[in-house]
């Protein structure tokens, strides 16, 4: 099997951006406001790094990008999986064993940084499960589908990392935006390559706060 890593970032970019002003208004909620562009500008500039070297390993640019020009919190964490799955690709002769490997060897080195647990409301709980999901040998929309609703179930969390901790209650009720945006890439993944796979749309997946998907 083989799977276009470019085509897969330039989905994650496309769905980032199709869900910015959610991930923005939830972030406004949790956090300083910033994560759905910095998202956006991080896969933004993937993508034109992809566009000038077309020839270069697609999740290795992109992991390059998110860890050196992305600022905020999430940038660098997600420069971090990103490398990882990059260098487990490299290095597995199955693209499904690489994923696997990549995405449980990147949430280790996540926790690593960040210290975060599951049900701290951070992107691990988003990728805890995609997690699981590939290393049992699921397909990757299985892996899609529990990350984002991984991610849907830290509305229900108090936070105990990240800047969403000082806020207390008040984000109670809506999830994580990391967690959230960490989902988007197992959804572009699965687009990729399981296109058959049902999965929704990006804007029923990630409403904005107080409607209704």
């Amino acid at each position: 099997m083989t799977i276009d890593q470019a085509r897969v970032l330039r989905l994650y970019a496309e769905a980032a951006h199709t869900a910015h002003e959610a991930l923005t208004a939830l972030d406004q909620i949790s956090g300083d406001g910033d994560f759905g562009d910095n998202l956006c500008e991080g896969l933004d500039l993937t993508v034109a790094a992809l566009d000038a070297s077309p020839y270069e390993p697609a999740v290795a640019v992109a992991g390059s990008v998110f860890l050196d020009r992305v600022g905020g919190t999430s940038g660098p964490l997600i420069g971090l999986l990103l490398s990882a799955i990059s260098r487990a690709l490299a290095e597995e002769p199955d693209e499904r064993d690489g994923w696997a490997s990549g995405v449980r060897e990147g949430l280790a080195a996540i926790q690593r940084v960040g210290e975060a647990e599951p049900g701290d409301r951070t992107m691990v709980d988003a990728l805890l499960p995609a997690r699981d999901a590939l290393v049992d040998g699921e397909k990757f929309a299985d892996a899609a589908r529990a990350a984002l609703a991984g991610a849907a179930a830290t509305a229900g969390i108090r936070a105990r990392r990240g800047r969403a901790s000082y806020v207390g209650d008040r984000a109670l009720g809506t999830p994580d935006p990391g967690a959230t945006g960490v989902a988007l890439l197992f959804w572009a993944l699965a687009r990729v390559a399981e296109p058959e796979a049902v999965l929704g749309e990006v804007a029923e997946l990630v409403p904005l706060p107080g409607t209704t998907p």
